[in-house]
């Protein structure tokens, strides 16, 4: 029998490589996180968390970051909605355009979003004028991420957009369902799974972000003070023991919202092939 030809080496060449990729770039970095706090006893690592300082500075990552997956959430389905129903001039560079944030340096973020929500600024000195501070807030620090995690949705929810069966629509407007009620109930549930797995990656990112963030947060002990900021401290004054079990945190945080978003995927995969 002639052997089939493959395009790629044998399963245990690419195996190996691909093991070995994985744990020099993603399992040997996590492992060290656990090698340093290791150091440290229970009691010590309970009292590094329950710092006032620090638990303020969770307070203001994990609320920040979810206000502003929130928002994604809603204005990235906007923006998937647009760019698929709808066809305008400057389309394909509009969506392009939702890429920025991934390739544009995070640092050129911070500053520009800084000057631009300052008082002096563009937008914020208009919202000055009514008595609203933005940059050097929590408002400004929201506005950041959002920034930052709003291509993560509008690229979970474009695909599915896209593959939407049209005869569904076509068949609630048939029986007389208007546009609102074909959105809320034929669309919506079916973009839900995508919306959730957006907002999760979002999230997760926007919990660990760092360079748009710094600039335009004040960071200011207690009110705009993130955690990666208290990590980077720590860090500067050579405590690596404090910095990693902090950074532990935000790592066992951002790897549940990662395993959630895994099983929401899994669970959708299943019922669309059970429904095939």
């Amino acid at each position: 029998m002639k052997r089939k030809s493959v395009v790629i080496p044998s399963f245990g060449l690419t195996t190996g490589v691909t093991l070995a990729i994985l744990s020099v770039v993603v399992l040997i970095p996590l492992a060290s996180l656990v090698v340093f706090s290791a150091q440290m006893s229970a009691s010590e690592i309970i009292d590094v968390i329950t710092r006032p300082r620090v638990l303020s500075s969770f307070k203001v990552s994990f609320l920040t970051a979810f206000i502003a997956s929130l928002i994604n959430a809603v204005m990235g389905v906007v923006l998937a909605w647009v760019l698929v129903r709808y066809t305008f001039p400057l389309k394909r560079i509009v969506d392009g355009t939702i890429e920025l944030p991934f390739a544009l340096p995070t640092a050129v973020a911070g500053i520009a979003l800084t000057a631009l929500t300052a008082d002096t600024g563009l937008i914020g000195g208009f919202f000055a004028n009514f008595g609203i501070k933005i940059a050097f807030t929590r408002i400004g620090i929201t506005v950041a991420l959002v920034f930052i995690g709003i291509p993560f949705v509008v690229r979970a929810v474009q695909p599915v957009l896209e593959k939407l069966d049209p005869a569904y629509e076509e068949a609630a407007g048939v029986l007389g369902a208007s546009r609102t009620r074909i959105f809320w109930k034929v669309i919506l549930p079916e973009l839900i799974p995508a919306i959730f797995t957006g907002f999760g990656l979002a999230f997760g990112r926007c919990l660990g972000e760092y360079g748009s963030v710094v600039f335009i947060a004040g960071n200011m002990p207690f009110e705009t003070e993130i955690a990666p900021l208290i990590i980077m401290s720590e860090l500067q004054e050579y405590d690596y023991s404090s910095a990693t079990t902090i950074a532990l945190v935000m790592l066992v945080a951002s790897f549940i919202t990662l395993f959630l978003v895994n099983v929401v995927q899994n669970r959708n995969a299943k019922i669309l092939k059970g429904g095939s």
